[in-house]
């Protein structure tokens, strides 16, 4: 073998998530950590009521991990317009509204558009509550003509279920290239581009999620107290953290999605900080990367992240075969964010222990499932979603 192919095959394992030093499988190998204190503030108070969580420490931690993981979003625009590109009275035969919209956001002397496509109940005498998906995977699981139908976007499993179903594609916002991310959302925003507390990829998906939930206010049809928002993977990270900055979001529905997204961090079990971050420097800020294998001086974990929701109700999800996700670091994550959801009366029916694959826990304010499986979006899932919606909705 020449030297030349030796090196190769070097850089390759290198880019391996299996070559990783903390890329662990074996839960007895898993490690110890000690969580940052989740009703504390960093000058030590203890918060022991809504109020303080709501005035103190609440914002104190989202802009700890502004700082340290997904960085600052933009905190205006100037202008944001709306443009029905298509109406179909008629979708699904005849069960569906299909809109779709283009959602243009404006700041000084450019622009970016937004495509969002929308399904709506038809015959309802009411406004629909509505899920909508940042859509990370090809542009044909969410396209009109549903010439694609899967379980990753179930358009008339939702429909048939009374609810709305929204999606955008993700690269609408922010390709999802180490080279080209900031072609969209940040052409907008340079100085957030340059600054190392930034926000980078995940940050500009999660802002689209605003703009177009920005557009759902406003449409007769929709019930915007009651608009989910899901996210599966590296979308699953973005809509925890869209849900964390945008109380309008009633309820956070995160699949499969690991490290910074619904998995501790701490723990030493399939994806790692270090990992995210030399694969995909794009997705979070440059002050994130002082974290890698040091993921012990982190000022935050996600438990705290999944905190900032309450009292609005989250529920997470992993797959059996999916360890790279780290099924029971999310699990985990859930449970040290009850004491939060404690402080406004909303106790916890997650049991002490992870469920049994399949048993899901769908009763709010906090719901889990480990499916049987691989990494995707399934039509299980969204079943779950809905019957996790549908009991929070009924209260």
């Amino acid at each position: 073998m020449t030297r030349h192919a030796m090196l190769l095959i070097a850089v390759l394992l290198l880019g391996c998530p299996l070559a990783g030093r903390a890329q662990n499988y074996d839960e007895s190998k898993a490690g110890t950590y000690v969580l940052p204190e989740l009703l504390q503030t960093e000058s030590k108070e203890k918060i022991d009521n809504a109020k303080d969580w709501e005035t103190k420490r609440r914002p104190e931690l989202l802009a700890l991990f502004e700082e340290h993981v997904y960085g600052r979003m933009p905190a205006s625009y100037d202008k944001i317009g709306f443009r029905l590109t298509r109406v179909d009275p008629a979708a699904m035969q005849g069960r569906a509204i299909l809109k779709e919209v283009e959602i243009t956001v404006t700041e000084k002397s450019d622009s970016v558009k937004i495509n969002l496509i929308l399904f709506v109940p038809a015959g309802r005498k009411k406004p629909a509550p509505a899920m909508l998906l940042i859509n990370n995977r090809s542009r044909r699981n969410t396209l009109a003509s549903r010439d694609s139908v899967s379980g990753f976007w179930p358009a008339e499993q939702v429909i048939a279920s009374g609810y709305a179903i929204a999606a955008f594609h993700y690269s609408d916002a922010a390709p999802d290239n180490k080279d080209t991310y900031q072609q969209g959302v940040l052409r907008l925003y340079p100085e957030l581009a340059r600054a190392d507390d930034g926000m980078k990829a995940v940050g500009a998906w999660a802002w689209a999620a605003s703009r177009a939930m920005d557009y759902l206010v406003t449409d007769k049809d929709i019930d915007a107290r009651k608009v989910g928002v899901v996210g599966h993977s590296r979308g699953g990270k973005a809509t925890l953290w869209a849900a964390a900055q945008d109380q309008r979001f009633a309820i956070c529905f995160s699949n499969c999605s690991g490290n910074t997204g619904a998995a501790l961090s701490r723990r030493n079990f399939g994806e790692s900080v270090a990992v995210i971050n030399r694969q995909f420097p794009h997705w979070f800020n440059n002050n994130y990367k002082q974290y890698n294998d040091n993921e012990q001086a982190l000022p935050v974990d996600q438990h705290m992240l999944i905190a900032l929701m309450a009292p609005r109700p989250v529920y997470a999800t992993n797959a059996t075969k999916d360890l790279w996700a780290d099924p029971t670091g999310t699990f985990l994550a859930i449970k040290h964010a009850e004491p939060v959801f404690a402080l406004y009366k909303q106790p916890s029916h997650l049991p002490a222990v992870p469920p049994a694959p399949d048993t899901p826990v769908t009763r709010p304010p906090l719901g889990y499932h480990n499916r049987t499986g691989v990494h995707d979006l399934t039509f299980f899932d969204w079943a779950q979603f809905v019957r996790f919606a549908d009991a929070y909705y009924a209260k």
